[in-house]
């Protein structure tokens, strides 16, 4: 889930400069002593995110598990959220003190993880099958698999990352749907830049549009290209293996944008709610925000929920791709193999049940990793009770997660300074900025 404290933190990891191979070597498992007491119980321990919410609903799992399970113990502890969580993952990589399982960990942050051998792939791992059978993870979980075919990573959830629209200013200026493709974007903000000269198209309250700062990539650029290119990767393997004309119709369009003035550049104080701007990227935590603080905020009423627009040849597209902010859990190669075991039949435990994943969106706003959400009667209740969310889970299996490669940092730092902010502030065009962004991250990949 993003939010200030979270990007702040994400923020830090990038100045401090994330570990990308030097983290020390992880001790071997055999070496490690057990966690066996003296009653024969197996000790497990499992960092949960830096967030109260999550926290909670982990030591509930917890709980209800040991309930079942007389012979394992599960401890759960609270990641430290200064400076990071990733950089204190990579402390306890670096001392040898991982705990056995911990959760918070998005594909690029384990590619770092799985380079310096301090994480096992899961499916390698007992029970792995029969969590992504129960769980209904059978397509979503494609988009997690490594350039190696191993999976290090079991997801916990995943936000796709789609666009609001304030249908309210988009009907007073003369636009009765909203926009799918490019060229209707493009004719809709000529409408309103009519009717409201003063307004823009695509606004966002967590920064400037044009900020290098690496992971903002996640909320502008990375959508809009998983759509134009059906999910074709960024990097994977090792290697760059972008796809030309989804990046450049990508960085076309944004120009364009840019061209007739209808996007942000530089801070502003939430536009799409104030109705400064009549688009956005949209995650599902917004929505509790929102009740509190804009409570005249309605789905479809006044504003709609959509998965990003694509290029004009794309039109018969039902469902695009899209980013997806998306976490999961890890195994620490210290962890001994009882630990491991146990490890894996406590989230057996907790995914063979879709009543757990109804309690992780109600106490976190957090949108399982599941494919089957919106079908599963399961969580009927819920949707009914929070319809804007059932959008969000019906995109799950079309939502890509981060590149697998431990220098996303850098990567997209390039994305952010050769290519996507150039063509915002119609510098290079969009062929230019794919040759330059391309030579950029070819260089770093050696």
């Amino acid at each position: 889930m993003i939010n200030k404290n979270w990007k702040k933190m994400l923020g830090m990891v990038a100045t401090l400069g994330v570990v990308t191979t030097g983290l020390a070597a992880c001790g071997n498992s055999e070496d490690k002593e057990s966690s066996d007491d003296a009653s024969g119980k197996t000790k497990i321990t499992f960092w949960a995110a830096p967030n109260p919410t999550q926290y909670k609903y982990w030591q509930d799992m917890a709980k209800e598990f040991e309930k079942e399970n007389e012979n394992i113990t599960v401890e759960v502890s609270q990641m430290k959220e200064s400076p990071s969580s990733e950089a204190t993952i990579q402390s306890a990589v670096a001392s040898n003190t991982t705990p056995t399982i911990s959760e918070n960990i998005t594909r690029s942050f384990a590619a770092q993880l799985a380079d310096s051998k301090a994480i096992i792939p899961v499916n390698d791992l007992e029970h792995y099958d029969d969590i992504i059978s129960e769980r209904s993870m059978d397509e979503s979980i494609k988009g997690w698999a490594f350039g190696d075919g191993s999976n290090y990573v079991l997801p916990v959830y995943s936000n796709p990352i789609l666009l609001g629209w304030r249908t309210d200013i988009l009907a007073e200026a003369g636009v009765d749907n909203v926009p799918t493709t490019y060229t209707e974007t493009l004719d809709a903000a000529k409408k309103l830049k009519e009717k409201y000269p003063d307004k823009l198209l695509w606004g966002k309250s967590d920064g400037d549009l044009t900020d290098t700062t690496a992971w903002l990539r996640w909320f502008d650029f990375f959508p809009l290209y998983d759509a134009a290119s059906d999910g074709n990767a960024y990097v994977t393997d090792g290697e760059f293996v972008a796809d030309e004309a989804a990046f450049t119709n990508v960085l076309t369009f944004a120009s364009d944008l840019a061209e007739e003035k209808m996007v942000q550049i530089g801070a502003a104080t939430d536009p799409f709610e104030n109705g400064d701007a009549v688009m956005t990227v949209l995650g599902p935590w917004n929505f509790a925000n929102w009740a509190e603080k804009y409570p005249e905020l309605n789905y479809q009423e006044n504003f709609d929920v959509t998965a990003p627009m694509v290029p004009d040849d794309m039109s018969d597209v039902e469902m695009p791709k899209t980013y997806a902010d998306a976490k999961g859990i890890v195994v620490y190669a210290d962890a001994t193999e009882e630990e491991q075991k146990a490890a894996m039949e406590f989230l057996n435990f907790v995914y063979s049940d879709p009543q757990h994943d109804v309690e992780l969106m109600e106490k976190t706003n957090l949108i399982p990793a599941r494919d089957d959400a919106v079908e599963n009667e399961a969580f009927k209740a819920y949707f009914d009770e929070n319809p804007e969310m059932s959008i969000y889970a019906d995109y799950v299996s079309n939502a890509v997660p981060s590149m697998d490669d431990a220098r996303f940092n850098d990567i997209q730092t390039i994305l952010g300074e050769q290519a996507w902010v150039p063509t915002l502030r119609q510098e290079v065009k969009a062929d230019q900025a794919w040759s330059d962004n391309k030579k950029a991250v070819e260089e770093v990949l050696k």
